[in-house]
């Protein structure tokens, strides 16, 4: 997990140190819940897997799944009319 710092001001250390001798929690654990609380206001999800999951459910939803027709390509011998060109044609 990477480490960051984040500067509390003097008034509100005192105040958080005491909510998790309270609580029984490390700083950590009052800070992941604090974010976690955040994140969920925001509609936002904590984890990428759930993330993801919804990315998914947006596209499948706008329809954009199943829009692409595949498409068959053909090569042309040189020879032919075609001049060594590959075409497409839609299926």
């Amino acid at each position: 997990m990477p480490g960051k710092r984040i500067e509390i001001d003097g008034e509100t250390w005192p105040v958080l140190d005491l909510l998790a001798r309270d609580r029984m929690m490390t700083f950590q654990e009052l800070a992941d819940e604090a974010f976690a609380g955040l994140l969920k206001k925001h509609n936002r999800p904590v984890l990428l897997k759930t993330a993801l999951r919804q990315s998914v459910k947006q596209l499948g939803s706008a329809g954009a799944l199943g829009r692409h027709r595949s498409k068959k390509i053909t090569a042309v011998a040189p020879g032919d009319c075609g001049h060594g060109r590959i075409e497409r044609q839609a299926v």
